[in-house]
């Protein structure tokens, strides 16, 4: 997953509305764009490729959970595939089960909940980064966000 979409205050983690809550310092010109996100999903399920199209297309919801919009021009990509199925020689036969579309469903919540974790985990790694210009992105303030899920009873510490 490689994020670059969205706003602090849509921001939601663990059905906690975070942005609203983060200290957001107001920025002098709103973004033009509003920008892109690119999701891959690989499962070792035996998957047909309209089953991994659906598969992509949950991806969408993932995002979602987490506050994010595709908006007018972002560029949002969702990709699945499957390693299933053995490697074979150019006009050998293919001879091979895959699931019923009627079974999906667990495999397109796992791939919800997987996007969602993803998407999380990028954001807790990202650091404030300084660029062209003296452009500034601001990290996620981790310790504040630990304490907004602490105060929800949403984060379990060991």
């Amino acid at each position: 997953m490689q994020a670059n979409f969205g706003g602090r205050d849509q921001l939601t983690i663990a059905g906690v509305p975070v942005g609203r809550r983060l200290a957001i310092t107001p920025v002098a010109a709103a973004p033009k764009k509003e920008g892109s996100i690119v999701i891959v999903v690989a499962t070792d399920a035996p998957l047909l490729p309209n089953q991994l199209r659906r598969v992509a297309l949950r991806a969408t919801h993932g995002m979602a959970r987490v506050g994010g919009m595709s908006g007018t021009t972002s560029g949002d990509i969702f990709l699945a595939f499957s390693t299933a199925g053995p490697g074979m020689a150019e006009g050998a036969e293919l001879n091979t089960r895959y699931i019923d579309s009627l079974a999906l469903n667990p495999i397109l919540a796992a791939t919800v909940l997987a996007t969602e974790e993803a998407i999380v985990n990028s954001l807790f790694a990202g650091r404030t980064m300084k660029g062209i210009n003296g452009h500034v992105v601001d990290g996620l303030p981790i310790d504040h966000v630990r304490a907004i899920l602490r105060e929800a009873a949403r984060l379990r510490e060991p």
